[in-house]
């Protein structure tokens, strides 16, 4: 009988911002569908999910893809937890983004996700001197050559390994600062777009480890005149994709800014160090929208404005964000 790896990859109950975990099982034979994989425990007092005298929490898969480190019919699954009951542990979020997903489906909402991050050695970001900063931003950005560019045999190796997964990767960059760089991940529904973002920062993780370097999410990774580090959210329905969805998208972006609390509280930890009015953001307190702005809180994009329909892009959500917890406001908002 031919035995296979599953990696079963859920998110801890660190907060403000959660972890990653993963553990190997190894499943009798190959896995055609999701229903194939049986549940899984843990220890959740050892990921501040549960207490020590009852610390049973379970992994229930819900997503999962071919393993493009591993191989063969191995696979990487992404898991909800729940409690020792089967109940939805307070840690999941994926669950209420499911749930209000089918409840808008006819919506037809898609995302896009622009993960930001940056690589570290130590505690300076990768290309940083062990004394003092670089030269200022201003070549990094999409750059090339030793002087710029730190870290891209990572970010190659990063990216095969997404596209071997079959994530919906569509495309890679450097960003203005020495080891910092962005991957994006869609478009497609919810939760999905949330199931392949997490699947994708672990297998950054994952890759960065054989080279001993350590990937930030943080909002802001370097103090001082340098761009934070976002997650910037690309969303549309089928009504914004269609015929007149220009109106639709400046309606949805009313709504946005009578609801900038419930936004901000889920778009990030320390997102008021990276939200500032400067580098390319709108104060985190301000809420403004406009064509091409990169200085607002959503930006409706050059070609949406001249087809009179497509996407806008939230510019707010922080690099940490828990994917599954944007989605979930967005549609909230907009379909609601």
């Amino acid at each position: 009988m031919s035995k296979i790896k599953a990696e079963y990859i859920w998110i801890d109950g660190y907060k403000p911002t959660a972890n990653l975990r993963s553990k190997t099982k190894i499943v009798d034979s190959k896995v055609d569908t999701i229903s194939d994989l049986p549940f899984w425990g843990f220890d959740g007092s050892s990921t501040l999910q549960a207490d020590g005298d009852d610390s049973d929490c379970m992994l229930k898969p819900v997503y999962f893809v071919p393993d493009p480190i591993r191989g063969g019919d191995d696979i990487l699954v992404m898991c909800e937890v729940l409690n020792a009951d089967g109940s939805v542990h307070e840690s999941n979020n994926r669950a209420a983004c499911a749930e209000i997903s089918e409840k808008y489906a006819s919506e037809k909402a898609w995302f896009g996700i622009e993960q930001e991050y940056t690589f570290y050695n130590g505690s300076n970001p990768l290309g940083f001197p062990e004394d003092g900063y670089p030269a200022p931003q201003g070549e990094y950005y999409c750059g090339v050559g030793a002087d710029n560019i730190y870290g891209r045999e990572i970010v190659e190796e990063h990216m095969q390994l997404c596209l071997d997964a079959g994530l919906d990767l569509s495309g890679i960059n450097a960003e203005v600062m020495p080891g910092q760089w962005e991957f994006q991940v869609g478009p497609t529904a919810a939760p999905t777009i949330g199931d392949q973002l997490w699947i994708a920062r672990w297998l950054l993780n994952r890759i960065a480890e054989e080279y001993g370097v350590t990937v930030s999410i943080e909002p802001k990774p370097a103090k001082g005149d340098w761009n934070g580090a976002g997650a910037h959210t690309n969303f549309s329905t089928k009504s914004m994709r269609e015929h007149g969805g220009y109106d639709v998208i400046v309606a949805a972006c009313e709504k946005l800014g009578k609801n900038i609390k419930r936004h901000i509280d889920v778009y990030g930890d320390k997102n008021d160090e990276r939200l500032t009015g400067l580098h390319e953001t709108a104060k985190i307190t301000e809420f403004k929208y406009g064509v091409s702005d990169r200085g607002a809180s959503i930006r409706i994009p050059m070609q949406t404005a001249n087809d009179k329909k497509g996407y806008l892009e939230d510019r707010r959500p922080a690099a940490n964000i828990d994917p599954y917890e944007v989605c979930t406001a967005l549609i909230e908002t907009t379909c609601s």
